[in-house]
């Protein structure tokens, strides 16, 4: 008999699937767009400010702007000779003098120093200065922030709110970015329902495709929908032809084990083909990655998922999520989020000989609980918990010690 190959490990799987060509950077997937609009997008080219932030000496503080020789007996009465608010340029500052300035106003050429109004008494046209002010107190001096001709933002950045935020403090109205990934969908299996239709006998509800779309939502995909394929194997492979066309990535969920009803590996066999099938984890083990030919030339990336819910959406997580910010252009050192080392206020006694993603929850003590049914068709633990503890192959766990903690909140966006 035939010896089956083994499993990959999760790492190897990692790298066979990062280990492709980004289709996107090339001339034609560069996207000019109004920098209020590029949040989630990835940009294509680094970004460098032409100017200095802040462009000139400001003030942190509501105050009054003094020259520090003026305030060194520590009640100094100075007579008020302008008011700057925000926006406006004050005159030059005469020497015994103080300027009433407010957040963000410029300092006036003659004054070195701001005293907070709450250290000082106003007293008719006059202010008491009742500190001793340092020669740059409170003052924020030009291009601290940023500096002219030096870059704020680089290629492979998946731009966030502060990001946008800074290339507009720089006066960037518009960013280069990456067009978004075409990604297909499909799922299989002639149980599923979906909401709102009646329940036959043996059927279940698709609550697989509401999750992996609001995934593929989260990491901005321009998605088509093909819903539920009837489960034979030429549907099967019609939807990969039809959706190889238009879109980059195929995903499709259900249809990858080892039964007479999946019809989704052998379809992708036929239509293209499997680099990558089984992989040593837990939930997940039928996960598969290849590719599948176009008509008109070039192949669409396939990635099948397994059926069970929290299979499912755990592969996504771990896979399918770096694999498409790979394909985005993003950064390498960004693909996985930082595991986080905490507690564990359970005991684990079932070791397996896969590596488990175990569902867990942030408890009001700083420690992780534990899910009590770890099931991959048990939803309600993704639900529950706060993210994932990467508990290694043959690993028992004792409660107190550290584990790896994937959160959701790094995971999901």
């Amino acid at each position: 008999m035939m010896q089956k190959p083994p499993m990959l490990t999760v790492a190897d799987a990692l790298a066979v699937l990062l280990d492709t060509d980004r289709p996107l950077v090339d001339d034609g997937s560069i996207e000019l767009i109004p920098t209020l609009e590029a949040n989630g997008r990835v940009l294509a080219s680094a970004q460098t400010s032409q100017l200095n932030v802040p462009p000139a000496d400001n003030t942190q503080m509501d105050g009054y702007a003094v020259r520090a020789v003026d305030c060194t007996s520590g009640a100094a009465r100075l007579p008020v000779s302008q008011r700057i608010p925000a926006g406006h340029v004050g005159a030059l500052l005469q020497a015994g003098t103080a300027a009433r300035i407010f957040t963000g106003a410029m300092i006036p050429a003659g004054a070195d120093a701001v005293v907070m109004q709450e250290m000082c008494e106003a007293d008719g046209d006059a202010v008491w200065i009742r500190h001793v002010p340092k020669s740059g107190e409170w003052v924020r001096r030009s291009g601290e922030d940023i500096r002219s001709g030096s870059v704020i933002l680089a290629a492979g950045t998946r731009l966030r709110p502060q990001d946008l935020g800074l290339a507009a403090s720089v006066g960037l109205e518009t960013l280069p970015v990456l067009r978004k990934l075409r990604v297909a969908m499909f799922f299989t299996g002639d149980e599923l329902a979906m909401p709102g239709q009646p329940l036959k006998p043996g059927a279940i509800y698709n609550s697989n495709r509401f999750v992996l779309r609001g995934l593929l939502e989260n990491l901005d995909c321009e998605i088509t929908d093909y819903g539920i394929v009837p489960d034979n194997r030429e549907a099967t492979r019609e939807a990969l032809r039809r959706a190889a066309q238009e879109h980059d990535l195929i995903l499709t969920s259900g249809g990858v084990s080892v039964g007479e009803e999946d019809h989704v590996k052998p379809a992708v066999e036929a239509e293209g083909r499997l680099n990558m099938w089984q992989i040593a984890m837990k939930p997940g083990k039928p996960l598969a990655f290849g590719e599948v030919r176009r008509a008109s030339g070039g192949n669409a990336f396939f990635i099948g998922l397994p059926g069970n819910p929290v299979s499912s959406f755990v592969t996504f997580l771990i896979f399918v999520r770096p694999f498409i910010l790979h394909q985005q252009g993003v950064a390498a050192s960004a693909l996985m989020p930082q595991a986080l080392a905490m507690r564990a206020d359970f005991d684990w006694s079932k070791a397996d000989r896969r590596q488990e993603f175990l569902r867990v929850k942030i408890n009001d003590r700083g420690g992780l609980d534990l899910f009590p049914h770890q099931g991959s068709g048990v939803l309600t633990s993704a639900v529950w918990g706060d993210g994932l503890v990467d508990n290694p192959a043959g690993k028992t766990i004792a409660s107190g010690e550290l584990l790896r903690f994937l959160p959701f909140s790094a995971l999901l966006g």
